[in-house]
């Protein structure tokens, strides 16, 4: 694939990445009877959340999605679609899931290569990789007043972390840089449904707490 058409099908599948997320982040407004602002405000939170602090962390400044219009344009667009016709939307709960499993393991891909080429070390460029994928969900369940899902089991940021540092360590190979892509996607993506396909929870304490 030449590299210019490679780099827009990246663009193409971010933007999809963003708007799936940031779909999620308005549903949540809307099913709190939350107002319209809330649901844009929620909803770009959990589109560019992640990448915002992937970019101050590394320095690449401003933030990518402030450098292109269409990055902040498709979660609007995304949040006011979700906020008017929220009932027909979260009927396509499961189709939204399964993209949202796309959408991170293609943002903890990317995100990891570029801390990678702003000169991070494997494991924190991993670490920003898995940062990239969850950072604006997290950021979406503090400001509605919820505990981040990730946090209750959810088998979402492993995922996140293991296709990132597939791709960290493949790229310090020879390997196209497609390949290093692909397989970290891949793998990040085959971990993801296969823990919703098993219903696989991360390990949460047994018994009451001693408080």
């Amino acid at each position: 694939m030449p590299e210019t058409e490679f780099a827009t099908t990246l663009v193409v599948l971010d933007l999809t990445g963003i708007f799936v997320f940031a779909v999620s982040g308005a549903l949540v407004a809307v099913r709190k009877n939350l107002d319209l602002f809330a649901a844009l405000v929620l909803g770009g939170v959990t589109g560019l959340g992640g990448g915002f602090i992937r970019d101050v962390l590394i320095g690449a400044t401003p933030p990518a999605a402030l450098a292109d219009w269409r990055y902040l344009l498709v979660p609007i667009a995304a949040g006011l679609l979700t906020f008017f016709f929220h009932a027909s939307i979260g009927r396509l709960e499961r189709v939204i899931t399964l993209f949202d499993a796309f959408g991170l393991a293609l943002f903890c891909v990317t995100g990891a290569l570029k801390a990678v080429d702003y000169g991070l070390e494997p494991l924190p460029a991993a670490l920003l990789g898995m940062v990239t994928g969850i950072g604006g969900g997290m950021i979406r369940d503090v400001l509605a007043g919820n505990v981040p899902v990730i946090f209750e089991g959810v088998v979402y940021a492993t995922p996140a972390l293991v296709g990132a540092a597939v791709a960290v360590l493949l790229d310090r190979t020879d390997l196209p840089l497609v390949v290093v892509a692909a397989a970290g996607f891949s793998t990040c993506l085959g971990f993801r449904l296969l823990a919703l396909v098993r219903g696989w929870r991360a390990p949460l304490p047994k018994g009451p707490a001693n408080v």
